[in-house]
């Protein structure tokens, strides 16, 4: 019996999303999470995961860091990438990113079944409408996935809150760990983003934001 995860913070689609996977694969045991940090640990409990269905929008998640992350911790994982952008270059980029197949969510629901099987089979999937050439990352965009892909699950974990703006203390309370914790794992992602300070990590996560914008970091007391 084959192992399906579908993160998505969206109920209604999230549901359109299982009743394809079980038309393509009707043995499946399909298991959701609504967050990032919910998926990580969906992984985790499921190391023998076939397919992961990921959403480019929920809390977690910022453009294509998480997807840059999970390929990189879990090559083996094929993953289909769901948006809500119908844009071409952002499919692309999201191939580019390690992706096996991108969905926009106003797709009929007969081609994401389609789309399910063919990932199954070990194809590659994208709509008609957004065929053409492929999209070659630049230099900073690939360099920081490459980055992040170094992550561990907690690290990317602490990334995502930065990003978010939370101080240590509420990533502390949230993860369940110590503050002098939380300044470890921000070390050792300084160390393996190469740079020196918060304001320079958030700057290469939003290198793989869709479209980049920098979150306002709250400044820590030292």
């Amino acid at each position: 019996m084959s192992d399906i995860l579908i993160a998505d913070d969206h109920p209604l689609f999230r549901d359109a999303l299982e009743r394809a996977v079980l038309a393509a694969l009707p043995d499946a045991r399909v298991h959701c999470a609504d967050s990032v940090h919910g998926l990580l640990g969906l992984i985790e409990a499921f190391p023998d995961t076939e397919l992961l269905l990921l959403d480019l929008h929920m809390p977690g998640a910022r453009g294509y860091s998480a997807l840059a992350h999970i390929r990189g911790q879990y090559p083996e994982l094929p993953t289909i990438v769901v948006s809500g952008h119908n844009e071409a270059a952002v499919a692309r980029r999201a191939l580019a990113h390690g992706a096996a197949a991108y969905i926009p969510k106003s797709t009929p629901a007969a081609d994401i079944v389609e789309a399910v099987r063919c990932v199954l089979d070990g194809d590659v999937w994208l709509p008609h409408t957004l065929l053409g050439s492929d999209v070659e990352l630049d230099a900073a965009e690939a360099d920081a996935a490459s980055r992040v892909a170094t992550l561990t699950p907690q690290q990317f974990r602490v990334l995502t809150m930065l990003n978010d703006g939370k101080l240590n203390k509420q990533m502390a309370w949230e993860l369940g760990v110590s503050e002098s914790t939380v300044k470890a794992h921000m070390t050792a992602i300084m160390h393996k983003l190469g740079v020196s300070n918060r304001t320079q990590v958030a700057l290469v996560a939003n290198q793989l934001a869709i479209d980049q914008e920098m979150p306002n970091l709250p400044e820590e007391p030292q």
